[in-house]
């Protein structure tokens, strides 16, 4: 082996990384036995971090630019490698470059439904899918706790690592929230803005930067849709207040009257004798009552006592109420009638 050879072999005078591979995170310099020459110099381009790791230790961490390498540049190197104020000959360092770009339009998704709780509803399963954007945002977690010493970590591999994180989170931080999950389902920037934050914090703790996150379609269990219908057809955009449960009870009463109608027999072919019929005319009587106020003043005189004994008579005729109601309602208005 010729001097040139062993020189190009054993000593680097510049390290850089031209990322030829779209999708990689984390890179490792390649030493092999090479060394690193007093002097070099280090170029670290604009979306690139680069650090200096000694015998598995984090030592020196440096941004964009074109740095000589030296007892000033590596000042805890220096430290870890007990250099005096300067050093002559070439060391041997592992070098690991950070990708810091943003990794836009990643898709996230729920495989299986997840379950949150509620204010509402006490537990709902629900599926959920959008699109996320983050980055390398602090290289020595980073490579701490995700990349570590490998020669190279894709955003494949971050993403698998993630997906845990985000499906957890995701259920933590909706399941306490204070605004009800139907009013979060009805606007899916709410439910973003409410996973982002809590979302950020735990991508933090593993040196990553989350950029966007947002909800792209929420898909709910049939009766959970059912009922995000109703209230939206009903006109209801906030939580479940008392104020909005009558109205919630005003649509659904509503609701009930047609299709009460549509069975045979009328309110008798769906089995509701006289009381129980009195009793639908008192529910739909307070939930109605304030839409109905205005008509009140202009409704008819009640009908007679005697009026009323003959069409409780023909609604027995018809077969519409029992013997047994008639007799009793019968019994009621004659003691009215008679005092």
């Amino acid at each position: 082996m010729g001097l040139g050879s062993f020189i190009k072999k054993q000593f680097i005078d510049v390290l850089q990384w031209n990322e030829e591979v779209d999708g990689v995170l984390a890179w490792r310099y390649p030493m092999q036995d090479q060394e690193i020459q007093n002097g070099g110099v280090l170029v670290v381009r604009e979306s690139q971090m680069a650090v200096f790791v000694n015998e598995g230790q984090i030592a020196d961490v440096f941004g964009p630019g074109t740095h000589k390498l030296s007892t000033q540049t590596l000042p805890v190197l220096t430290n870890l490698k007990n250099w005096d104020k300067l050093f002559d000959s070439p060391f041997k360092s592992d070098v690991y470059y950070f990708s810091t770009r943003v990794q836009t339009g990643r898709k996230w998704g729920t495989q299986q439904p997840i379950t949150i709780r509620d204010k509402d509803f006490d537990m709902v399963r629900v599926r959920a899918f959008g699109m996320y954007s983050y980055r390398v945002a602090d290289p020595r977690l980073f490579f701490k706790e995700i990349s570590g010493t490998r020669e190279a970590y894709t955003r494949d591999e971050v993403e698998d690592q993630l997906r845990g994180i985000l499906m957890a989170t995701m259920a933590s931080s909706l399941g306490s929230a204070q605004v009800p999950f139907l009013d979060m389902a009805a606007n899916q920037a709410l439910m973003a803005q409410q996973v982002k934050g809590d979302l950020a914090t735990a991508f933090s703790r593993y040196g990553i930067g989350l950029d966007e996150f947002n909800v792209a379609s929420v898909s709910l269990p049939e009766e959970l849709q059912a009922a995000l219908d109703e209230r939206i057809s009903a006109g209801m955009k906030g939580g479940m207040s008392a104020d909005k449960m009558a109205g919630f009870t005003k649509y659904q009463v509503a609701s009930a009257i047609p299709l009460a109608a549509q069975n045979e027999g009328g309110m008798a072919g769906i089995g509701v004798g006289l009381g129980a019929g009195v009793q639908l005319g008192q529910v739909m009587g307070q939930a109605l009552g304030a839409t109905l106020a205005p008509q009140a003043a202009a409704a008819p005189a009640e009908d007679s006592i005697e009026a009323r004994l003959e069409k409780l008579k023909g609604l027995l005729d018809k077969g519409l109420i029992t013997a047994t109601d008639y007799d009793s309602t019968k019994a009621e208005l004659l003691k009215k009638l008679l005092g």
